[in-house]
């Protein structure tokens, strides 16, 4: 009996450190290494690092190092723990150094690496650790690791906030952002699996390898995600600057971001609190129909309340998709987790890198990022129609 409770004890442990770590390390990668790029977009624009348009373009190569991570990742074979540490620790590194860099070319290069190491890192810890999880009983715990990208725009997102009001550049704004990396990825890489530690899903001792079919379902999916990635990102990355524009000097602006990262913590909880409600495809849908509102609530109401609505809409249902999408996937085709891991965080990139240049061409021509909005709004509710089916999944 006693061999029994410690066993138990053991695996709960184990289950502890394993979100623990999967947890951090997208708070480093996501919540930091990507999405630190948000609120520093006022501050490099107000010094004349680049303009609006120019933002876009530097957002669009992060995207584009995403797409090419992310699907690096999916078709990876070997050498996969060293993809992870390198994705893990080339965001620490890359944050670090974009406080030497100035202007746009250098920019858009480092952020082209960042957005490859967070798309390495995102596959890989979403399929190791979900895999990990489930052979220990505690599959409810990777919903854990997604909310580490939230906190990481939250805790960073906080941290923009006094690095304004104590009038910081944008140089040593980077170096704090990356300080705050080293030290979780400290802690993150006494657990990160080592070499041969890393075991495929459909690799499993005595598990029969199915070939991989892209079924009918799986197209939907995938297409769906590729507009999810598509229409979130233009909020999410120019969220801070339309405060700024709106409300210049406003302590307001400055929380937007905070709000977008505390909502989508709060978007893992419900999601975790709602998660026998309907099927997985169901809540995919109106999380994505959520999301389309909030973009539309941030331009149809005046004053602050439309992007608060906006925010809290558009970033709680942020990691939420990611999850549910990654879940969903798993149901359709259980054998393939990384595989299907991959496919669609490349799907995502493809339509996070089409959105930032989208927003370039709009301000270019028009000078604003609303036309560009009114489309990130359609391509949700499309989304959203994908993947609505109330019938139970069946893996094809």
């Amino acid at each position: 009996m006693s061999n029994q409770v410690i066993t138990s004890e053991n695996r709960n442990y184990q289950a502890v450190q394993i979100a623990l770590t999967g947890f951090l390390a997208l708070v480093v990668a996501m919540g930091i290494g990507r999405f630190t790029f948000t609120p520093q977009v006022p501050l490099m624009i107000a010094e004349s690092q680049f303009t609006l348009t120019q933002a876009g373009i530097v957002a669009a190569f992060n995207y584009l190092g995403y797409f090419a991570g992310s699907y690096d990742a999916m078709r990876a074979q070997r050498f996969v723990e060293y993809r992870l540490w390198a994705g893990l620790w080339g965001a620490v590194i890359i944050t670090l150094l974009s406080s030497l860099l100035d202007g746009p070319v250098l920019h858009s290069i480092a952020r082209f690496f960042i957005g490859w190491a967070s798309g390495w890192t995102l596959v890989l810890v979403a399929a190791w650790a979900n895999e990990a999880l489930a052979k220990l009983n505690r599959p409810g715990l990777s919903a854990a690791v997604f909310a580490g990208t939230g906190i990481g725009i939250l805790i960073s997102g906080m941290l923009a906030v006094g690095m304004q009001s104590w009038a910081m550049s944008a140089s040593q704004a980077w170096l704090v952002y990356g300080i705050l990396a080293l030290l979780c990825s400290l802690y993150a890489s006494r657990y990160l699996p080592r070499r041969g530690e890393f075991q495929r899903p459909q690799t499993v001792a005595g598990a029969v390898t199915q070939a991989f079919t892209l079924t009918a379902k799986i197209k939907r999916l995938v297409w769906s995600y590729c507009l999810a990635g598509f229409g979130y990102i233009l909020p999410a990355t120019f969220l801070s600057q339309m405060a700024s524009e709106r409300f210049p000097g406003s302590l307001f602006a400055q929380f937007v971001w905070p709000i977008f990262g505390g909502a989508s913590v709060i978007g893992i909880i419900l999601g975790i609190l709602l998660r026998h409600v309907s099927t997985t495809q169901v809540r995919l849908a109106v999380t994505l129909w959520l999301q389309a509102l909030g973009i539309l609530m941030a331009e149809v109401l005046p004053g602050m309340s439309g992007l608060i609505i906006g925010a809290l809409l558009v970033g709680g249902g942020f990691m939420c998709v990611v999850q549910l999408a990654l879940l969903h996937g798993r149901e359709l085709s259980p054998h393939h987790a990384q595989y299907m891991a991959g496919l669609l965080t490349t799907a995502y990139a493809v339509g996070q890198l089409v959105g930032p240049m989208l927003s370039a061409i709009s301000t270019w021509l028009t000078g604003k990022l609303e036309p560009a909005l009114y489309v990130a709004f359609i391509g949700l509710v499309i989304a959203g129609a994908l993947v609505f089916n109330r019938n139970r999944v069946q893996s094809e």
